[in-house]
């Protein structure tokens, strides 16, 4: 079993602190290197929400908005 790094440990100990905007971002890119490790990718229940509506836009011939493209971009840093 791998061991933390010191820099890690001390970074975990600051998160708590941090605005909850903040910590969900990185839990953001904590998710992205776990699928990339492990080969599956799991949706937050926000980025669900926005998949079901961009679905849902799609089944009424809508286009996505411009700012749900604008968050799909960055998650997957186009």
């Amino acid at each position: 079993m791998a061991t933390m790094t010191p820099t890690t440990k001390t970074l975990l100990e600051k998160i708590s602190s941090w605005p909850e905007r903040d910590q969900e971002e990185l839990a953001e890119y904590a998710r992205e290197i776990e699928a990339r490790r492990a080969g599956v990718y799991v949706l937050s229940d926000e980025e669900w929400a926005d998949l079901q509506e961009g679905i849902a836009q799609a089944d009424r011939g809508e286009f996505a908005l411009d700012e749900v493209v604008a968050k799909a971009d960055k998650r997957h840093g186009v």
